[in-house]
């Protein structure tokens, strides 16, 4: 047994075959993958890694099966799974997964790959679990796959305590105690226990304030839109594979970056924290009134937003590496499916739930679609994207100083 003293759980004890996965290489190079990819530009604190977060997410899949009276070769798979749920995430996290997906179509729970060869077959194999059947519960396959990853999954119990915690801010408290003790399986379905109504809304209004302050933070999301810029010209301008971009580190991604004449300006800006500002940060109503339109810039493909981007450059007049358009999904709060059993029916927690229905409402108006560009070019870059992208802007567009301070000029259309 190994005990590790934790940040957050204090101290986890770490058995069987999750001991013998922890020094395998996989699960080593977690400790070069930040947690929250650029977020340490806002919240300097913010350095912590996937390695003690997979451990965090260990020990209350740990707790979560001793509640539910889960032992045997079903624990040992879970913990597993656990432990191991983050072993395919790239450089700087979920910064750029979508990147990657888009030319691997392999997002980061795709790990059959890792676990199947290799030193984490073998441990598996050693303690009688098949690397086929973990990799699918790190994709949420099977009963207690829910557990590892699903709507009221441990991941999210730690990840949120975690980044509460080590940003500083104190959005992202929960129960994840009581959360891990109430959880019972019903018809196959994880799901918490009567009286947990409450139990399960405070989940969901910690994500949704740590969304606008932490995961969304408008200096995070430039400095990510950056880093995949610069990332997409190095596969591009490189003999760098996709498949070597999904299993570079941290430190690696950076230093090929610096190496690389395409990117070594993005690099110097994220080194040096020169970061391109805000030229325009518009609201959904801004971009769609009609929330079921698909024909907007909201559903625009990697291909239509670069055509975005070099028109808008066009129109302003400077170089297209001077435009950055980051452009969120449509707003989805997959916790809202969460179940809760209430007077012995198995219900959706947003049907249960008038809290969460508002915080539905909410994320829809957190949303922001962001053009960022030097500070130097703010102003005419944000006239034209108003122009080029047929934003509805009646207040104001942003215009963003090297300090970080901004002010709102008015737009009258010209």
């Amino acid at each position: 047994m190994t005990t590790i003293k934790d940040s957050v759980h204090d101290h986890i004890e770490v058995t069987g075959v999750a001991a013998a996965l922890l020094d395998t290489p996989p699960v080593q190079r977690l400790r070069r993958v930040h947690q929250l990819g650029t977020a340490n530009l806002v919240y300097p604190s913010a350095n912590h890694t996937r390695f003690e977060h997979s451990l965090g997410v260990y020990h209350l899949a740990c707790e979560a099966l001793d509640g539910l009276g889960i032992e045997g070769p079903r624990a040992k798979r879970t913990q597993a799974a656990a432990l191991l749920h983050d072993v395919g995430h790239g450089p700087f996290s979920h910064t750029i997964e979508d990147l990657i997906h888009e030319h691997t179509g392999k997002y980061h729970d795709d790990v059959a790959d890792l676990l199947t060869e290799g030193e984490v077959a073998h441990v598996l194999d050693e303690h009688g679990l098949d690397p086929a059947r973990v990799a699918g519960m790190v994709r949420g396959e099977g009963e207690l796959g829910q557990v590892v990853a699903g709507e009221l999954d441990v991941d999210r119990m730690d990840y949120l305590v975690r980044d509460a915690h080590h940003t500083g801010v104190p959005y992202g408290t929960i129960d994840h105690g009581r959360l891990v003790r109430e959880l019972t399986i019903h018809d196959g379905r994880l799901v918490l226990d009567e009286g947990n109504v409450q139990t399960a809304e405070s989940l969901l209004l910690a994500r949704a304030l740590m969304n606008p302050t932490v995961y969304n933070h408008h200096v995070a999301r430039i400095s990510k839109t950056m880093l995949r810029r610069a990332a997409e010209r190095l596969l591009a301008e490189t003999e760098t594979t996709p498949n070597e971009l999904r299993r570079m580190d941290d430190p690696a991604l950076q230093v090929a970056l610096r190496k690389c004449d395409a990117t070594s300006e993005f690099a110097r800006r994220l080194d040096e924290r020169d970061l391109y500002k805000r030229a325009v940060w518009a609201e959904m109503g801004d971009v769609d009134d009609d929330v079921f339109a698909d024909d907007t810039v909201i559903d625009a493909d990697d291909a239509e937003l670069r055509e975005y981007e070099r028109a808008i450059a066009d129109r302003a007049g400077v170089e297209p590496d001077a435009v950055l358009l980051d452009v969120q999904s449509r707003p989805r709060m997959r916790e809202s499916d969460s179940r809760v059993l209430v007077n012995g029916d198995v219900r959706r927690l947003d049907e249960q739930s008038t809290l969460v229905r508002a915080l539905q409402m909410a994320q829809r108006e957190q949303w922001r679609l962001g053009v960022y560009a030097p500070a130097a070019h703010t102003e005419p870059v944000g006239r034209a994207a108003v122009d080029v992208l047929g934003l509805d802007i009646d207040g104001a567009l942003v215009r963003e100083t090297t300090s970080g301070q901004y002010s709102l000029d008015e737009f009258d259309g010209a």
